[in-house]
């Protein structure tokens, strides 16, 4: 009953507060929709590890939507084996994973260690940096894990999964029954993570989705002191 509430019926508690969560905050609280820089009280490390971060997350972002919403049929059509296509996500993954980790541990001790920016964060920053750490650090680990089977069965295992929760299937949870703890505790990890994105600066993620000519428009100055 536990599987089937964690990994049947709690993505779509998920995905619904992610969807209609973000709508409220933005009918309801525009003048707290925003990153809340804190680039003018201390610069610091803030442009590498923000590059990093950034660079990290999005990566991993589209490589988990690609991989997993991807049919297998795709895959076999192309000529793709399993273990290939596992190889493939744990070198790419790793990759990726290692960039969004040293931007974020920047960004981090950046946080901690400057005065200023220390008494202007938020108990929601806090626990927004720490859930995607641990969310990072258990996907790292799964590579461990996923070297030792390299027959690319767990792989299809969770692409059948996030497939079936997509398309409202109700068996989605039974083909992550068996799997690693920790391959389950990650896929909660990150299912919380949107539960709590439209009450943290993450919603300023929208707004660059939104904008189609977010990714060439203009630096925004900032002047110095």
């Amino acid at each position: 009953m536990l599987n089937q509430f964690l990994f049947g019926i709690y993505p779509y508690i998920a995905a619904a507060i992610f969807l209609f969560g973000s709508l409220a905050r933005f009918e309801r609280e525009q003048y707290t929709w925003k990153t809340d820089s804190s680039q003018l009280l201390h610069r610091g490390n803030l442009r590498l590890g923000n590059i990093l971060f950034h660079i990290g997350i999005l990566g991993l972002f589209f490589g988990h939507l690609g991989g997993l919403l991807t049919p297998v049929a795709v895959w076999d059509y192309l000529g793709v084996d399993h273990g290939t296509k596992q190889a493939v996500a744990m070198i790419a993954g790793g990759i990726m994973g290692w960039l969004c980790l040293s931007g974020l541990l920047i960004l981090i001790h950046r946080r901690i260690s400057s005065a200023r920016i220390s008494a202007v964060t938020r108990t929601g920053d806090k626990v927004l940096l720490l859930w995607i750490l641990c969310t990072l650090l258990l996907g790292l680990a799964t590579i461990g894990e996923s070297s030792a089977h390299m027959d690319g069965h767990m792989m299809v295992q969770l692409m059948t999964w996030a497939q079936h929760v997509v398309t409202f299937r109700g068996d989605a949870a039974s083909f992550v029954a068996d799997a690693p703890l920790l391959f389950r505790l990650h896929l909660f990890m990150g299912m919380t993570l949107f539960v709590i994105f439209p009450f943290t600066r993450l919603v300023h993620v929208w707004s660059g989705f939104a904008s189609v000519t977010y990714l060439g428009r203009a630096w925004q100055l900032v002047r110095p002191r």
